[in-house]
């Protein structure tokens, strides 16, 4: 019910500190902070020996399961619009509870000339990286320029293809996902079951994600999340849709 009272007891969270810390940390008064401090202190999730602070046993149980939920909190306030519209249904349970893992995140909404074209930080930063793992259910309209750059600068490449995207691969650009494979970086992947977003992957730096909305319909917005958490997280839900794809060493 207090944002002082919730931040005190996270900055606690890693052991006693003085009041000094507390107040620089809060960017706040001891006239503000004290009677916030007594609260807790009443509850009996804080208690303090002078000018030093800390949780008590009970205070050290509730951060404990406090301090993912503030973080998901953080990450679905940045645009609680965005994620309460889109279709969250393809993360398994056991990431869906780390979603705070993702943060700092950004949403996108590309300009009108844009709407086609891959993100700029994400393809920038997939040139500059030493792996890439993709999961697409589209063709960018500039694919093999795109592919060809990461190709030239990457050296291995994970890609998974929804069915319906391997069977337009397969049916018209043969000879360019061939090629690929041939260059020994570029490891294809068919998903044979039904997927309910558009795309998503990551690189050394960051993950990217196009969702649909709950209805089923595609929007322009993009998620790009950049920290090391979040590149993680991005890993193990890919690896999970990994598992379940088929090797294309040849079309």
């Amino acid at each position: 019910m207090s944002e002082k009272r919730k931040n005190t007891l996270l900055l606690l969270k890693d052991g006693p500190q003085e009041m000094e810390y507390l107040l620089g940390s809060l960017d706040t008064t001891r006239q503000a902070l004290l009677p916030q401090i007594r609260v807790l202190e009443e509850h009996y999730l804080v208690s303090h020996n002078k000018e030093t602070y800390e949780l008590t046993p009970i205070g050290k149980l509730i951060v404990k399961d406090m301090a993912p939920l503030t973080s998901t909190v953080d990450v679905l306030d940045n645009d609680i619009d965005y994620w309460g519209t889109h279709n969250l249904g393809f993360i398994p349970p056991h990431l869906v509870n780390r979603l705070d893992h993702l943060r700092p995140c950004s949403i996108i909404n590309p300009p009108l000339m844009e709407l086609y074209d891959i993100n700029k930080d994400f393809h920038k930063t997939s040139v500059e990286s030493k792996a890439l793992s993709l999961f697409f259910t589209f063709l960018y309209p500039n694919f093999p320029e795109i592919y060809s750059e990461w190709i030239d600068n990457v050296d291995r490449i994970k890609y998974i293809a929804s069915k319906e995207l391997f069977e337009r691969i397969s049916s018209n650009y043969k000879d360019e996902f061939n090629r690929y494979i041939s260059t020994g970086k570029f490891d294809l992947f068919v998903y044979n079951h039904d997927t309910n977003f558009v795309s998503f992957g990551y690189n050394d730096y960051c993950a990217f994600f196009r969702l649909l909305s709950k209805t089923g319909e595609y929007d322009n917005k993009q998620l790009i999340c950049f920290s090391s958490s979040a590149v993680e997280w991005t890993t193990e839900l890919y690896d999970h849709y990994l598992k379940a794809s088929i090797p294309a060493t040849e079309l």
